[in-house]
């Protein structure tokens, strides 16, 4: 193959006949052509009736509020115009003279193409919206002869609505962008040529497919063109125990695959070769997580000894399947699916990187954070992501460009596209080991006759390439339909009502009290139920929003800019915010974020029916009502703050990890600390060591307890899954120093550490007093649920008040309800939950000199932290501020003190006396008690009677 490079100089003629010279490749975004984007389309068809909902929330601005901006926009055609030089000679190739090469144009990506020489509209070999678009231009070019490449994102004659929603071309990430990008090359081959070579490994044996192109000339009579009657086939390589060789009978091979189908007559040949032996060397060296290790294999055509073609291929030796276990294994070890939705954000540029360098750089951020996975949501990377995927040993699961929760695979044009995508997609990175499941779209519904269809589709891909895993779509029906019979993994919400993940307003973080023994095992047990023997996996697992990080708004310098996230930044200065201020928010949504994360994480650890999760995300999603909810911002750099240090995140999305079954996180100190010790290890090698166990003081980092669970025992912990073992007792009195009383002693937060051979886990546990019963009211405090005048007289005579209201929306009517978790996604896209996103808790405060909290949410806040939160007239200082949604950021408290009618108040929205079979909640009232009949209680803000009234009438 010899490759004439076509980029530089282009000329663009516009619809309206103007034109101007451009270079390619490129988009249209970025050569700076097209209208303003002014509106935003509602990005997918369950929104349009939220658009009205969506406004109220963020407020009416002259700019697109719900995602980044397009400087500008293009849709439909662009047609790329090109004339040869008068002297245009085409590039010659080893294996063929001047006068008989065929000639190839190609361009790697591009939206809906054709192409045209001179007059001559010349149809695509093969071209997708995932694939490089091919051309064969033999005989059509010549000195001064004129390229037309015609560019459409209208995607005429293909399911617009179905393209435009998915992320390959939505504005809400990727951009439906325009242009020509990767690759413009005009390629020399032989008459006859391997137009493709693919290897497909299963345990020890190969099978190859060789395809071979003749001339269309030939393709009935190989004799009259010039072409040899029958040649050798030769495939060669260190993965193979021999070389082997077959003699081929062009003519009779071509004219048996144009009888299986007259109506197609075909200048392309396909050799199969099964049952090829892999060399010991070979065997050595498969491909696997974190190890990229490739092999080749070159096939040539020969006449004789003459060498008429030849190609040489890399690929992986792997075997990824699911277990009759129903679980996922890679060389008949069972992994867990650590992975990241990648949504195809590329704020720069609008478009993927198409550079192996480039994929390298983001697949390894994502490593680094732990993922073994990436799911490409709605979308199919370009050959160069499949690249560096092989040699970092990362999974890589794509899916056709579709998104579409009414009527999929309803129209012509779905059925005869989608085929087509599908098919190329196998065709063109069949050699890829990364490359190892595919779903037909993300989150599709259809009738019964849609599903038949989805049904047909997975099993032409099972035909086609049976080495790889498929799925009729990635959370179809939301869930409610359960797993698909035909598919060989599920990966969804939940099964019916039953969830498979923790998180959302109404998920298991926020409804169930906190302990580390969640898991879904009640959802898997109805996946088995219904005979599904495929693998289970959670779909878009976590999606805890974060505050902006206004940092990164420098780095827009390219086709998109951030107006939906710089109107917060001035909002949050016209509300008197400081940078300082704002920061400290932010990093304590981000610490609650990455609590709900792993909880995200382990709980499907303990799940053992389940092969591992996708997360939404690592990444922030500044689209769909704007969904910041990574630990990186949309550049793909972690923010600047401790919460989002990879090391962070990987210390629990790991292969390797130790999980302690605690009922509850908070404890009493005559209580004995228990819970069950299981280890995970989805590694390549077994865990050997004894299992360890640590409890330190977090405030002194003193250690308080230290022993050997495993009764000094090497515990070698195999490959696969959970194992036992061992037993946590620690009676949590002896760690007190004598003399204290377990019914007195101050509540301490302690770090409780488990090691086993090379695996550390760290995780809180808090210990309380034995109280047993409530807390009482200080004398000369007056205690009230209402602001009534027995509380104005107590103030006007400068007495106290502490106003304690029940935590409901009748006492409370200014007030929100809060939850544990920070908001789910974004409340642009779900605007029916009320946009809380944590505490922001004055832990410096004396009112918790003997309650450890950090500023942030932890499991010790839990039922205090999903109580209802005031909606305050401005801005006040508060000892537990609600942290809101950047869309509305209204100010709000759970706790805060003023003076009023020359008295003081400490006004609670938590309802606390009606949380007092909690530990955590008895000790936070005890606190409260002893702060306010303590000299410390001298509040510096003033509150007037008026808006005390309106918050508790």
């Amino acid at each position: 193959m010899t490759i004439l490079d076509l980029s530089g100089a282009w000329t663009l003629t516009r619809t309206d006949g103007s034109a101007q010279e451009v270079s390619l490749p490129g988009t249209l975004d970025e050569m700076g052509i097209g209208g303003p984007d002014v509106v935003a389309k509602p990005w997918h068809p369950d929104v349009e009736a939220r658009n009205e909902a969506l406004l109220a929330k963020m407020g009416e601005h002259n700019v697109i509020t719900s995602r980044l901006t397009r400087n500008h926009t293009w849709e439909g055609a662009a047609h790329f115009t090109r004339v040869l030089p008068a002297d245009f000679a085409p590039p010659t190739d080893a294996h063929a003279g001047a006068s008989d090469k065929r000639l190839f144009l190609v361009v790697e990506r591009a939206r809906a193409l054709s192409l045209r020489i001179d007059d001559t509209l010349v149809p695509p070999l093969s071209g997708s919206l995932s694939t490089p678009w091919r051309f064969e231009v033999t005989g059509l070019l010549r000195g001064g002869s004129r390229i037309e490449f015609t560019s459409d994102n209208s995607y005429p004659g293909l399911p617009y609505q179905d393209i435009v929603f998915s992320s390959a071309a939505t504005d809400e990430s990727q951009t439906n962008w325009n242009g020509l990008i990767g690759s413009i090359s005009l390629e020399a081959e032989p008459p006859l040529y391997i137009a493709g070579l693919r290897v497909y490994p299963h345990e020890h044996r190969l099978s190859v497919q060789a395809e071979i192109s003749l001339p269309l000339s030939a393709a009935a009579d190989t004799t009259s063109a010039g072409l040899p009657e029958t040649v050798t086939l030769r495939l060669t390589g260190d993965c193979l125990t021999a070389p082997y060789e077959q003699e081929i009978d062009l003519t009779a091979l071509a004219a048996a695959e144009n009888a299986a189908d007259p109506t197609k007559q075909t200048n392309t040949l396909v050799m199969v070769v099964d049952d090829l032996a892999v060399s010991e060397e070979a065997l050595a060296r498969r491909w696997d997580e974190e190890n990229g290790q490739l092999l080749t294999l070159t096939a040539a055509l020969l006449q004789g000894e003459q060498v008429l073609a030849d190609r040489t291929v890399s690929f992986g030796l792997r075997d990824f399947a699911v277990d009759d276990g129903g679980h996922l294994v890679l060389n008949g070890r069972r992994i867990f699916l650590r992975g990241e939705a990648n949504c195809a954000f590329f704020p720069e540029t609008g478009h993927p990187p198409m550079d192996e360098a480039g994929w390298q750089r983001i697949l390894a951020t994502y490593m680094d954070y732990g993922a073994n996975c990436i799911r490409f949501h709605s979308w199919c990377p370009p050959e160069a992501a499949f690249a560096a995927a092989d040699k970092l040993g990362l999974l890589i699961q794509p899916e056709l460009s579709h998104w579409n929760p009414r009527d999929a695979f309803s129209s012509e044009e779905a059925r005869s596209y989608y085929e087509r995508e599908l098919c190329e997609i196998l065709i063109t990175y069949a050699n890829h080991p990364s490359f190892v499941m595919l779903s037909l779209g993300n989150e599709l519904h259809a009738d019964e006759d849609g599903i038949a269809e989805m049904h047909r589709l997975v099993s032409l891909g099972r035909r086609f390439d049976p080495t790889r895993l498929y799925a009729w779509g990635s959370n179809n029906f939301y869930g409610k339909k359960g797993p698909d019979p035909e598919s060989d993994f599920y990966t969804s919400t939940s099964c019916g009502p039953l969830r498979l993940r923790a998180c959302g307003n109404k998920g298991p973080i926020n409804i169930e009290y906190a302990s580390a023994t969640r898991c879904f095992d009640r959802a898997c047990a109805e996946i088995r139920n219904r005979d599904y023997h495929g693998a289970i996996f959670g779909f878009e697992v976590g999606q805890y929003q974060v505050l902006p990080d206004f940092s990164e708004l420098p780095l827009f310098r390219g086709v998109t800019r951030p107006d939906n996230i710089t109107i917060v930044q001035d909002r949050v200065r016209e509300m008197g915010m400081s940078d300082a201020e704002w920061e400290a928010r932010l990093a304590a949504t981000g610490e609650l974020s990455l609590i709900g994360y792993r909880e995200d994480v382990e709980s499907a650890m303990r799940t053992e029916d389940m092969s591992g999760l996708s997360l939404l995300g690592l990444q922030d999603f500044p689209g769909q009502g704007t969904a910041l909810v990574g630990m990186m911002h949309a550049h793909l750099q972690p923010k600047p703050y401790p919460f989002a240090a990879p090391e962070r995140f990987r210390a629990f999305f790991r292969a390797q990890h130790i999980l302690a079954y605690l009922p509850r996180y908070t404890w009493c100190w005559q209580e004995t600390l228990s819970a069950p010790i299981r280890i995970v290890n989805y590694g390549r090698e077994a865990i050997t060591g004894a299992l360890a166990g640590m409890l330190a003081d977090t405030a002194t980092g003193r250690i308080l307890w230290q022993e050997t669970l495993s009764d000094g025992a090497c515990l070698t912990i195999p490959t696969g899954g959970l194992t036992e073992a061992g037993q946590l007792s620690v009676p949590l009195s002896s760690l007190l120093n004598s003399g204290e009383d377990p019914s007195t002693a101050r509540p301490r937060r302690l770090d409780l550490t488990l090691t086993c051979g090379t695996v550390t886990t760290t995780r809180p546990v808090w210990v309380y007093p034995d109280q047993q019963q409530i807390p009482d009211c200080p004398a000369g405090i007056h205690e009230t649920a209402h602001f009534d005048d027995a509380a104005q007289q107590v103030l006007a005579q400068g007495g106290i008040v502490y106003l304690t209201p029940p935590s409901t929306p009748e006492a409370l009517p200014q007030s929100v309800q809060a939850q544990f978790a920070t908001d789910f996604w974004s409340v642009g896209t779900f605007p029916q939950q009320d946009g809380a996103m944590g505490q922001f808790i004055d832990a410096a405060h004396p009112l918790f000199a003997d309650f450890p909290t950090e500023v942030h949410t932890n499991w010790q806040w839990w039922p205090m932290a999903g109580r209802r939160a005031f909606v305050l007239k401005e801005r006040r200082p508060c000892i537990i501020e609600e942290l809101d949604s950047y869309a509305t950021l209204r100010p709000m408290a759970q706790l805060f003190e003023a003076r009023c009618l020359g008295g003081r108040v400490l006004v609670s929205s938590m309802g606390l006396q009606e949380l007092q079979q909690y530990p955590e909640a008895r000790a936070l009232l005890s606190s409260i008690y002893r702060y306010i009949a303590s000299e410390a209680f001298r509040p510096e803000a003033d509150i007037t009677p008026a808006e005390l009234s309106a918050l508790v009438p």
